[in-house]
């Protein structure tokens, strides 16, 4: 996904993360306050989030923003 500026996001590295720490797509989605639906239309990169749902990704994962999308 591309984003103004030229930058390049990857999504993929959410679903990544996920499977590594064996947690179901229904699982992050409750704790980040999204539905399952919305995730997976994050993972795939259909849709990008919020400033304020990419810090919640981001330390959920205690990682930051640009490690987790931008690396």
């Amino acid at each position: 996904m591309f984003l103004k500026g030229g930058g390049i996001m990857n999504n993929k590295r959410i679903k990544m993360i996920k499977l590594r720490n064996d947690q179901s797509r229904i699982e992050v989605a409750q704790k980040l306050s999204i539905t399952p639906q919305m995730l997976g239309a994050i993972e795939r990169g259909d849709r990008t989030p919020s400033l304020e749902l990419a810090k919640k990704i981001a330390e959920l994962y205690k990682t930051t923003i640009d490690d987790l999308f931008f690396n």
